[in-house]
């Protein structure tokens, strides 16, 4: 099931984004219809997803599609989602991009792809798969022209041109709303400012655009009163 906004505006090409929440998603979705993308927005809640696609299509004059999908299975969600699902959603799109010979595929981290955290099991080995995986397709599509990059978002996400750190957020990767910090973080994590989505949402598209002489395999983000996690 699909909603559809549409408008006159010319199309520079089609942005497919998973996992839309109402944060870092929707911002993500944002910006690439700003640019003149015809956007595709993906996620469980189409009910939800629909009044995403209706208020950036207003907002940005541009197409954009709400598309339900689940990238998970009842014996192991997080696991599912974070790594057989990026790779699912990947298989889907490269053999269209090396036809083309362009095309990003960009997977979103977090402070789990790179270490190990207690309680976290499920998380961290979705997390450390899909880091492996976008270096795996980073050295195999990228001499294609497929510019695959992967994003460690260290932090919690708050809600576009937001309130402070105080207000609730969302850890990326996670999928939990919290207050404050996170659980097996310490709590250095409530002092700590919320990220903008927005801002996100401009590196992102800087990716997107990069030079193919100077493309970004990994990138690591983080508010600047932030220690380092790892």
């Amino acid at each position: 099931m699909r909603n559809m906004t549409s408008s006159g505006s010319s199309c520079r090409g089609i942005a497919a984004i998973v996992g839309v929440g109402p944060n870092l998603g929707r911002s993500i979705a944002r910006k690439f219809a700003h640019e003149g993308y015809t956007v595709a927005i993906l996620a469980r809640d189409l009910g939800r997803l629909s009044r995403f696609a209706d208020e950036i299509a207003r907002e940005e004059k541009s197409q954009v599609f709400a598309i339900r999908i689940d990238c998970s299975d009842s014996r192991s969600k997080s696991i599912a989602i974070s790594s057989l699902g990026a790779f699912l959603c990947a298989q889907q799109v490269l053999s269209g991009m090396v036809e083309r010979g362009k095309g990003t595929i960009i997977f979103t981290g977090c402070s789990a792809s790179l270490n190990g955290i207690a309680g976290f099991s499920e998380l961290c080995c979705g997390k450390f798969a899909t880091r492996a995986l976008s270096q795996c397709l980073a050295r195999e599509f990228q001499p294609l022209g497929v510019h695959v990059a992967h994003v460690i978002i260290d932090g919690v996400v708050g809600p576009p041109r937001g309130p402070p750190a105080s207000s609730q957020g969302t850890w990326v990767g996670e999928q939990q709303q919290m207050s404050g910090g996170g659980r097996g973080r310490g709590d250095e994590g409530c002092t700590r400012m919320m990220m903008d989505p927005d801002s996100l949402a401009q590196t992102y598209w800087h990716l997107h655009i990069q030079d193919r002489t100077a493309w970004t395999l990994e990138i690591d983000l983080r508010p600047s009163n932030a220690a380092s996690l790892y």
